[in-house]
C-alpha cells in the first residue's frame, strides 16, 4: 500500500473545468478521482480521456447536497485508492436570475447547500488527513458573484460570497499546518459545454464567436493556473486569485463611467 500514488479529487468534475484540471493532474502524476452528480456516459468518457494517454482515474457519481455523501467519498478514497493530496471542490451554485420575490426558501437554501455547505463538509472531511500528514491543497472554484452581489443574484452571491470567506477561515487556520488553500475567482466565461453551453444551447456558438479571439476562458489553459497554485512552494502560496479573458473588464470595474474613464 506504501507505493499508491497520490490522489486528486475533483467534486465537480465536468466537461469544463473540473475535467480539464483532473485531465491536468493524472497528467502531473496523480491518480485522479472525477466526482460528478449524474451522466454517467460523460464520466467515463473523461475516465477513458485520461487512461488513454496514460493516466490513471477512478471516476464516481456523487450527489454532493446528500447528506454523508462526501464524508463517505473521502473516506473510501483514502481507504481504497490513496492518501488525497489534492481536492478541488467546483459545484456551481446558479440557480438563475430571479427577483427576490421569485426565489422560493427551498432554491435558495439549495445554492447555499451546493455554495457553501458542501465545501465546509469536504474540509471538515478532508483537512484531518491532510494535517496528519502535514501538507495538502485544497483549490476552490469561484465566481464574480463572491466579490459582487448583481441583480438577481440573491442565492448565488450569497452562497459564493460565503464559499470566499470559508476559504479565507480556513486558510487562517490550516496554512500553518502545511494546507494550502486557493480561492480562484473566475471572472469571466467559460468553453464548458455542460455549463455554459447548456444554458445558451444553439446559441452557444455565436455567443463565443461574438467576444472575439480569445474572448473566452479555454478550461484547458485554466488548468494549467490550478496546476501551478498547487505546485507553488509555501513561500509563494496564493490565496485567492482571479481570471477573465483579456478583452473583459475586471468585476471591480464594471460599466466605468465614461467621463472618469479616459
Amino acid at each position: 500500500m506504501a507505493d499508491r500514488k497520490p490522489v486528486f479529487l475533483v467534486i465537480g468534475a465536468g466537461a469544463g473545468i473540473g475535467g480539464h484540471v483532473a485531465k491536468r493532474f493524472a497528467e502531473g502524476g496523480y491518480h485522479v478521482v472525477p466526482a460528478r452528480r449524474s451522466d454517467e456516459e460523460g464520466l467515463q468518457k473523461l475516465v477513458d480521456q485520461i487512461s488513454d494517454v496514460g493516466g490513471e482515474a477512478s471516476g464516481r457519481l456523487l450527489d454532493a447536497a446528500e447528506d454523508g455523501s462526501i464524508e463517505d467519498l473521502i473516506e473510501q478514497v483514502e481507504r481504497d485508492i490513496g492518501p488525497i493530496e489534492c481536492a478541488l471542490y467546483n459545484l456551481g451554485a446558479q440557480i438563475g436570475n430571479r427577483t427576490l420575490a421569485n426565489t422560493p426558501r427551498k432554491a435558495f437554501e439549495l445554492g447555499w447547500r451546493l455554495g457553501t455547505l458542501g465545501l465546509f463538509r469536504l474540509a471538515s472531511a478532508l483537512t484531518p488527513h491532510m494535517v496528519e500528514r502535514g501538507f495538502g491543497t485544497i483549490l476552490v472554484t469561484s465566481a464574480t458573484a463572491a466579490v459582487r452581489g448583481n441583480t438577481g443574484q440573491h442565492s448565488h452571491a450569497a452562497a459564493m460570497g460565503g464559499r470566499r470567506m470559508l476559504c479565507q477561515t480556513l486558510n487562517a487556520e490550516f496554512a500553518s499546518q502545511g494546507i494550502h488553500i486557493a480561492h480562484i475567482v473566475v471572472d469571466g466565461s467559460v468553453d464548458a459545454p455542460d455549463t455554459l453551453g447548456r444554458l445558451l444551447g444553439d446559441k452557444f456558438e455565436a455567443y463565443k464567436a461574438s467576444k472575439g479571439d480569445n474572448g473566452v476562458i479555454d478550461p484547458a489553459a485554466l488548468a494549467e493556473t490550478y496546476w501551478h497554485l498547487h505546485s507553488q512552494p509555501k513561500n509563494c502560496w496564493t490565496h485567492e486569485i482571479d481570471i477573465r479573458p483579456w478583452t473583459d473588464v475586471p468585476w471591480w470595474n464594471d460599466n466605468p463611467i465614461a467621463a472618469v474613464d479616459r
